[in-house]
């Protein structure tokens, strides 16, 4: 019995492995020599905290063997590997005792790191393309608005001569005298004022220099009627 177990040996010859959340994760170990009687297990971490990663006897979904039933492969495939899979793990032989089974080797552990998934050229792509669709989206609308309010414009600027043209009296103070001494006399005429506007300018006003209208011959006045000073303008639309 004191020479079983010599020259046996764990071998685990990743330090470590980098990879991919989803992805399927291989950790190699494999034993030479002639071993005590007692099972080899994979467990996570060392000491009171570790957790059994595959033995013989249990069941655990994610792992699989690469060479099932061999004594000497026990090369492990964990596979849907998931960031809580980080960790050291360590291929251990076990001896069975009177008090059960205890370590008879350990591997030098292989250190799990878990990296972040790398932007595929056509991940990249589609998102550039996404984004000038998103760009271009929202320049149509841009114009679409501009329009919109351009056609607005122009529709109160055509309002405004159809207004005028339409001859309807509108009683504004009209203003006499020359256009450097302007006065406001309490007169009503019809379109003294006119109001124009366009895309550039909100308005402008425009003034008609109106004087009084001559004294009727009184022969032609009817009886009682007074006399007037009143005066309209039509202004034709251009």
């Amino acid at each position: 019995g004191a020479q079983v177990g010599q020259g046996f040996k764990v071998h685990q010859p990743q330090d470590k492995v980098w990879v991919t959340a989803g992805e399927t994760l291989t950790l190699t170990c494999t034993l030479s020599g002639d071993g005590p009687n007692g099972p080899v297990k994979w467990l996570k971490g060392w000491g009171s905290g570790n957790e059994t990663v595959y033995d013989e006897t249990g069941s655990f979904p994610r792992v699989t063997r690469e060479a099932s039933g061999s004594d000497a492969d026990f090369t492990i495939h964990i596979r849907d590997v998931q960031p809580e899979d980080t960790g050291t793990y360590y291929c251990v032989k076990f001896r069975r005792s009177l008090d059960g089974v205890v370590v008879f080797q350990r591997g030098t552990g292989t250190e799990v790191a878990l990296h972040e998934t790398a932007l595929l050229p056509g991940m990249v792509a589609a998102a550039v393309v996404l984004c000038l669709l998103l760009f271009l989206g929202l320049f149509v609308a841009f114009c679409m608005y501009r329009r919109k309010r351009r056609g607005e414009a122009e529709s109160q600027c055509l309002a405004g001569p159809a207004a005028l043209g339409s001859f309807s009296p509108i009683p504004l103070r009209c203003c006499a005298g020359t256009p450097s001494t302007l006065r406001f006399v309490p007169t009503a005429c019809s379109f003294c004022a006119l109001r124009r506007q366009n895309t550039k300018e909100d308005h402008g006003i425009h003034y008609a220099d109106l004087q009084p209208l001559p004294a009727a011959p009184r022969h032609s006045r009817s009886p009682g009627a007074a006399r007037s000073e009143y005066a309209s303008i039509r202004v034709a639309a251009k």
